[in-house]
């Protein structure tokens, strides 16, 4: 293992039960994750998921609770030298129906990303492209009763 990559992501729920998950392509690599990246030198990790949630998605959230962290071992796709340590907060943002999303195809085929509104009930692990989302998206279905 070179380094620790450090990752934070925002489980944003509406109100109708809706958590809002990201569809990505980077380098012609498509994945569906939860909306956040990572963690620069420096930073806290409420402030970068501040910082990441204005960067996808142009709003200023309020972070809330610590949801889940992996405090197992956790090999990056991207790097098979780097271990990933992700933390998963609740967050909020009150104007959710402002929030631009579209219909789009799944995977993405073009660069960029896209953002998309899932109903928590029908939330499953094979909507993720991580392993740790996997888990995440289990967990928060589970706790909503589904």
């Amino acid at each position: 293992m070179e380094k620790f990559n450090l990752r934070v992501y925002g489980l944003l729920i509406n109100d109708r039960d809706e958590v809002l998950i990201s569809d990505e392509c980077r380098d012609g690599y498509a994945f569906t994750k939860f909306p956040g990246g990572g963690v620069e030198v420096g930073e806290g990790f409420p402030n970068a998921l501040r910082r990441e949630f204005m960067e996808e998605l142009g709003i200023d959230i309020e972070v809330g609770e610590l949801f889940f962290f992996n405090d197992y071992y956790q090999v990056s796709v991207f790097n098979p030298k780097h271990q990933v340590v992700s933390f998963y907060y609740h967050v909020n943002y009150s104007n959710w129906s402002q929030i631009e999303t579209d219909q789009h195809v799944v995977p993405l085929t073009e660069e960029g990303e896209k953002h998309r509104w899932i109903p928590i009930n029908e939330l499953h692990q094979d909507l993720f492209t991580f392993p740790i989302d996997k888990i995440v998206a289990k967990r928060l279905s589970v706790g909503h009763g589904t």
